[in-house]
Formats: C-alpha cells, structure tokens, sequence
C-alpha cells in the first residue's frame, strides 16, 4: 500500500505540473475561461490528492483504503473534468461526450471519500481513546 501512496503522489504531482503549465498557456496562448478552470481545478484537486496520501500513510492499514480510494477518485475526475475543458480549448473539440460531467462526479464523489475517511479516522480514533482510558 506504501508503494501505491507514493505513485499517487507521483500522479498528483505530474496534474499539478500540468496545471501550472495549462494556466501559463492559458495566459499567453489565450485558451479563455475553459483553460484557466482546468488548470485552477488541476492545481487545487493535486494538492488534495497529496494530503489524502500524507494522511493515508499515518494511518493503520485497515482504514489507508479510503484515503486512497478517495485519491483515486479525484486524480480521476481531473483527467476527465481538466482533460475535456484543456481539449475543448486548445484542439476545439471534446475528450467525449459528457467526460467533463463525469469527471465532475468523479471530482464530487472524491471529495466525499474524503470527507468519510476523516470522519471514520475521527470517530475510531475516540473509540480507541475511550478503550485507553476507560
């Protein structure tokens, strides 16, 4: 599971790359509101995605899952959601058909995942604080 985090985190810094990029030719090749949405959505959505898998390796290995599945998800809505918006406008057309609404429920469905795996965290962890001390 180890290996995996660091290859998400690989990923993760690979989109963000992409993003400053895409919001440099967004400023001086002109690719409008469209380009500069993927690369703001490819920056923000990397940083996350690397929490998540700081998060994921403080965690014991029963509850790294969802921090990871969480990751998945987003890295996976970006490559739709910024793909589309980034091909629409350099190449004038869509990745296909509804890949920018899939990638954003993919992007929806991430930030989720993430927000059960803290809550998840949280409430194990006071399970076991209460067994400690109780």
């Amino acid at each position: 599971m180890r290996q995996i985090c660091f290859v998400i985190a690989a990923f993760a810094g690979l989109l963000g790359a992409t993003g400053v990029g895409a919001a440099a030719a967004a400023a001086h090749l002109g690719g409008g509101h469209l380009l500069d949405t993927a690369a703001t959505f490819l920056m923000i959505h990397s940083a996350a995605v690397l929490a998540l898998v700081a998060l994921a390796q403080r965690r014991p290995r029963r509850s790294k899952g969802v921090f990871v599945a969480a990751a998945f998800l987003l890295i996976a809505g970006m490559v739709l959601f910024c793909g589309d918006f980034a091909l629409r406008a350099l190449a004038g057309h869509a990745l296909f058909a509804m890949a920018a609404p899939s990638g954003g429920l993919l992007l929806i469905c991430g930030w989720l995942a993430a927000a059960m795996a803290a809550a998840l965290t949280a409430f194990s962890a006071r399970g076991e604080e209460n067994a400690i001390t109780g």
